[in-house]
């Protein structure tokens, strides 16, 4: 994306800001809309709690105005957030916010029904990200948005928002099904393709007076674009040397060294099966006990493609080459390396009982438990093109791996003026590794291990929060919270390089206070000021990885630290009977940041080697903007949008000089987006939304100044677009595309080019 386009793209989401008009209550209704179909609420001035909620998107509007097709999807035009979805069906799809990027999973907090779904085992974009899969779209009732470790209920994971997702019971008897198609057309190298994608969903419920039951089942099929492309340096002086082969590309990598690409990785097909069953019954004294179980299932295999052939034609992976006039030994590994089978079972559960609502004492039980049922990923080691079909590999198999959580939270209005609210937390994560080599990486038995690593982290909790009303129109919240962290059972072994160690327990015990105060200056003026501190634990793959050194295999810190977050908010939000407008100032200051960033491993020595480590200091500054109107210009017609600005720096970090300043990794300085939605009349909607994000860093000392590359993270300005029309009560079709103007950039990864999404609905 060039300088002039990111101007242009910047100066037509900005410029929308102006047309929304008077700001307003986002509870009101425009003309035939009613209040459910509210896709964001920011309902502070209403809640007991200053630090409530920020954001809500309701099922119905995501239905009306998004292109969704997995729950992630509903997120698209979030304030501040960006959901690295690479294709339909991507299970590594992690939460960026106003202060964090993709990288940063375990600063996120995300749950379906009380269930963790957020990975706690680790800190990453990839086997760390959140399991969105455990709430069908359909199923979903609403989703909050809380920015901030301001609730003294979650722990320092809620550095960067808590996403709190609520599925729905049916009150009679109901029957859903859907059909989704999707087909994307990508262009870029030697590639111009199309990749499909299609979906089957269908549910179930009834309610028999105090119970009720929902059975839902989704069936997604999805050919993704390519993820990621074989590359080779480019060497410094010309040979004749090698094998003349032609079809390579050209281009610079991240840091800006001359590349040639040879061919396309990650071709992957998802065939996924998730399957939920939701129980629930009324007693009659108020109280409700649900229970929600989540299978799910993935089979992914991964292709390659190469670029490259000789003089006769025949494609070649591997080789001593000569592409260009320069002499290339390509590695079996450019290719082989990304040609797997992955499969994954993996089974939620939650069960929790309430009791009445009313009254001055209430009260929850919440028990969850994550189970990795089965995940073996097969990966091809040896040479292609023998490898699609035969030879030697690996095995690297997460059985045992996962989670379970026990929450016991209540709340006493027994005293005028307060709401005093209390709970116990714990929260417990195992992670198993296992890798070993294949003699037939497609059925072969298990071999020798080639590595393994293990250990477990848990946590005990107590809160304490009182709201109280010290005047009639200003309230505060105070609240403080105890954890004691753990980690234990650690271990790595490696076969080559030889590496047997135990790792040392570990343990940490932190406070957190929390504090808010919020001010309804008129019927339309609230101003709400929060502080936090929170204490973000080191996770399982954190403390235990393994980071291979020429012959030396090392573990280079199990005795990371907690990072330690003090968080500022000041808000002023104004609402009137056909929207709102909120104008936010935040800051994030974190100690003992934990990133990966390089550093010798041995004292002294020169050699630098990425990894997780403690950044002395970190902090993010910036404003987010954020506005809801109906009935703008025309009745039927709704605007959204939101701009957020920020400035994140590395502001001390004695291991790495050369991060000091720099902007922190994923971080970009601005983001924006903006939907329209035009209805005229209760059948018929259109929508056009358009996303935009300033380019990032992906090293921590910004040494990645191309950024429209593969490994790279461009700046980007996305526009998507969406009819719903309803043919009676019971049948509704879309139609839609995501990025209209086909921007293709990147995020590490290629994104998806332009994509058509069709999808018909029966409910009942």
């Amino acid at each position: 994306m060039s300088n002039f386009s990111r101007l242009m793209a910047q100066s037509s989401v900005i410029a929308l800001l102006p047309l929304i008009g008077t700001p307003a209550f986002a509870q009101s209704i425009g003309r035939g809309i009613q209040p459910e179909y509210v896709i964001v609420t920011a309902d502070r001035a209403q809640s007991a709690d200053p630090a409530a909620t920020d954001i809500q998107v309701t099922a119905a509007k995501a239905q009306e105005q998004i292109n969704t097709v997995n729950t992630e999807d509903m997120l698209k035009f979030a304030p501040s957030l960006v959901v690295r979805k690479r294709h339909y069906g991507d299970t590594q799809d992690p939460i960026a916010t106003r202060t964090s990027g993709l990288g940063a999973s375990a600063r996120n907090l995300i749950f379906v029904d009380g269930i963790m779904v957020n990975s706690p085992i680790g800190n990453n974009n990839s086997a760390a990200s959140p399991h969105f899969g455990v709430a069908a779209p359909q199923d979903v009732s609403r989703i909050d948005v809380l920015y901030g470790p301001f609730a003294a209920r979650y722990a320092g994971n809620s550095t960067g928002v808590t996403v709190n997702i609520t599925t729905r019971m049916p009150e009679k008897f109901e029957l859903y099904a859907d059909i989704t198609g999707a087909i994307q057309t990508f262009s870029k190298y030697s590639t111009d393709d199309s990749y499909g994608t299609w979906q089957l969903a269908g549910g179930v419920g009834d309610r028999y007076g105090a119970f009720s039951w929902r059975l839902s089942a989704n069936h997604l099929d999805s050919h993704g674009q390519p993820l990621g492309y074989a590359t080779l340096t480019r060497p410094a002086s010309t040979s004749a040397a090698g094998t003349v082969l032609t079809g390579a590309f050209n281009d610079f990598n991240r840091t800006g060294a001359p590349i040639v690409v040879i061919g396309d990785t990650g071709l992957e097909h998802q065939v996924q099966d998730t399957d939920t069953l939701k129980l629930a019954y009324d007693f009659e004294n108020g109280m409700q006990l649900s229970y929600l179980a989540s299978l799910f299932h993935q089979d992914n295999d991964s292709s390659v493609r190469t670029y490259l052939s000789n003089a006769s034609g025949t494609p070649v992976y591997a080789g001593n080459s000569n592409i260009g006039g320069y002499n290339y030994n390509i590695a079996a590994s450019s290719f082989s390396n990304n040609v797997y089978n992955w499969q994954q079972s993996q089974l939620a559960q939650g069960l929790s009982l309430t009791s009445a609502k009313d009254g001055d004492f209430a009260w929850e039980l919440i028990l969850t438990r994550y189970d990795y049922l089965n995940d073996k990923q097969r990966v091809a080691t040896a040479a292609l093109p023998g490898a699609f079909t035969a030879g030697a590999g690996t095995i690297n198999r997460m059985n045992g791996t996962g989670w379970y959580t026990l929450d016991a939270n209540t709340v006493w209005r027994g005293i005028a003026g307060h709401e005093l609210s209390f709970g116990f937390h714990r929260d417990a994560e195992t992670f198993a590794q296992t890798r070993t080599n294949l003699t037939d990486w497609i059925a072969g038995g298990q071999g020798t291990v080639v590595n393994a690593a293990k250990g477990r982290t848990a946590t005990n909790a107590v809160w304490l929060q009182d709201i109280w009303s010290l005047l009639p129109d200003v309230k505060a919240a105070l609240g403080l919270r105890y954890e004691d962290w753990r980690a234990y059972g650690g271990s790595n072994f490696s076969t080559a390089p030889a590496l047997n160690v135990s790792q040392p327990r570990i343990s940490a015990s932190t406070l957190s206070p929390k504090a808010s105060l919020g001010w309804q200056i008129s019927d339309n003026w609230t101003m709400t000021g929060s502080w936090g501190v929170a204490f973000r634990m080191p996770t399982v793959t954190e403390l235990y990885q393994a980071i291979t050194t020429g012959t030396t295999l090392t573990v280079p810190n199990p005795n990371l630290k907690p990072e330690r977050v003090s968080s500022y908010e000041l808000a002023a939000e104004r609402r009137t009977d056909s929207g709102f407008v909120r104008l936010s100032v935040f800051e994030e200051d974190i100690t003992n940041a934990l990133l990966s960033q390089s550093a010798p491993l041995v004292p002294g020595s020169s050699t630098l080697f990425s990894f997780v480590q403690n950044v002395d200091r970190t902090q993010v500054r910036g404003v987010e903007f954020v506005i809801d109107q109906y009935d703008v210009l025309f009745p039927g017609l709704e605007l959204m949008a939101s701009l957020t600005a920020a400035d994140a720096r590395i502001r001390q970090d004695n291991a790495f000089a050369a991060a000091v300043g720099k902007f922190i990794p994923g971080v970009p300085k601005l983001k924006a987006n903006a939907v329209a939605t035009y209805r005229p009349n209760d059948e018929l909607s259109f929508t056009l939304g358009a996303r935009y994000a300033d380019r990032s860093f992906g090293t921590i000392d910004n040494s990645d100044p191309i950024s429209q590359t593969f490994q790279g993270f461009a700046g980007y300005f996305v526009v998507d677009a969406r009819a719903r029309y309803k043919l009676n009560e019971n049948w509704n079709i879309s139609l839609g595309v995501d990025n209209l103007n086909n921007d293709k950039y990147f995020l590490f990864h290629p994104f998806p080019q332009r994509t058509f999404v069709m999808s018909v609905h029966y409910q009942q």
